[in-house]
């Protein structure tokens, strides 16, 4: 049964096997062949030596000549059966192979234009089906970023038209007379144009992280100082908002290898995150240690949380768990995107966790440690 199970899933072994059944058909053949063959035609033969043995003295001659023509007849039926049966079990065996891979051939042409819900039939537990189910994986995940694509682009749409129709809006209610031109409308025209801006601004950037040319100025880091420079920065905020802000750090932090700039712009997004979604009254904990050869950095908080399936899909683009939030109140949804890009140039990874709504989230990220 195991020497069964092997060779159902080893490609290798069923094409060997394939063979030594091509060739034990042949050796089965050839060997009924003469079983029944070679008595009806040395009878034959035989039957007619006592009268060649009084009319001709050169009997074994004739024998011999005899003996060798019933094995030629042998050779030329048992190889013309044989070779029929190998062609049979070729075929069959070349199809069993082959069409998975033509499946997958017209599979890939039709995603290729453009239909990524197309997927094939897995044939079995060998090289084959594994390579078929890789294959539904690669179609799952194309299908998955085109969809994420055409959100995006909608998002986007949506982002622009926001900002735009207020800036519009105001300046036709100057026109027209509706609105004073006073400090406080043009305060108001000003505040949507920096809104346009840091969208463009996080796009550029988003741009350059995700084609790898976000350069990094990687020296000897204290991530100590860092992350207090950090929450010294937010500290006022947090303030204002009643939110307790906690730092938990190891004495004898080892140092890194990274871009201090960099880092501090991912750890200013994880703690504006917590700051924005955490209500007032709640905390917020940053933790880091040391686990083998990398650091592990974690943003706990108190807030809303984060319900399973919306994980995995965070640090996409101008992704919400809140579709109804816009970049006025809940950011323009491609801050953990560079901030993950970034920590992926660093070497590390960053993830989010979450018990569910209403149960807080954590976001961690690693960085290899210096050596």
């Amino acid at each position: 049964m195991k020497l069964f199970t092997t060779v159902n899933q080893r490609l290798g072994w069923k094409l060997c096997l394939s063979y030594l059944l091509v060739i034990l058909a042949v050796v089965l053949v050839l060997d009924t062949t003469a079983e029944f063959r070679v008595p009806t035609v040395l009878r034959r033969d035989v039957a007619r030596f006592p009268a060649l043995w009084r009319q001709d003295p050169t009997l074994w001659a004739a024998l011999h000549s005899s003996f060798q023509a019933a094995v030629d007849e042998l050779l030329v039926i048992g190889s013309s059966v044989a070779l029929l049966v190998a062609v049979a079990l070729s075929i069959f065996t070349s199809r069993r192979i082959v069409r998975p891979i033509q499946a997958m051939v017209q599979a890939s042409q039709r995603i290729a234009g453009g239909d990524y819900h197309h997927r094939i039939g897995v044939p079995g537990e060998d090289e084959l089906g594994v390579l078929a189910r890789a294959f539904n994986h690669m179609s799952e995940a194309l299908e998955h970023i085109e969809r994420r694509r055409l959100e995006a682009m909608g998002d986007l749409a949506h982002e622009l038209r926001n900002p735009l129709s207020s800036i519009r809006s105001l300046m036709e209610g100057l026109v027209d007379g509706v609105l004073a031109a006073e400090s406080a409308t043009f305060l108001s025209v000003q505040r949507e144009v920096a809104r346009l801006q840091r969208l463009v601004h996080d796009l550029e950037e988003l741009a350059r992280v995700e084609a790898g040319q976000s350069r990094l100025d990687l020296r000897m880091v204290n991530m100590a100082a860092l992350l207090h420079a950090a929450v010294d920065r937010l500290q006022p905020q947090f303030e204002d908002k009643d939110i307790r802000l906690q730092v938990d750090v190891p004495h004898g932090l080892p140092h890194v290898r990274a871009d201090a700039g960099r880092l501090l712009q991912v750890l200013l997004n994880l703690l504006g995150n917590a700051l924005r979604y955490t209500p007032s009254g709640g905390q917020v904990t940053v933790h880091t240690c040391c686990e083998g050869h990398q650091m592990v950095l974690r943003v706990q908080d108190t807030g809303i949380g984060i319900a399973a399936e919306h994980l995995p899909y965070l640090c996409e683009r101008f992704y919400r768990v809140d579709k109804s939030r816009t970049s006025a109140s809940g950011g323009s949804g491609i801050g953990l995107t560079i901030a993950r890009h970034l920590v992926e140039a660093h070497g590390g990874r960053l993830w989010a966790t979450s018990p569910g709504s209403e149960q807080g989230s954590t976001f961690s990220f690693t960085l290899p440690l210096a050596e």
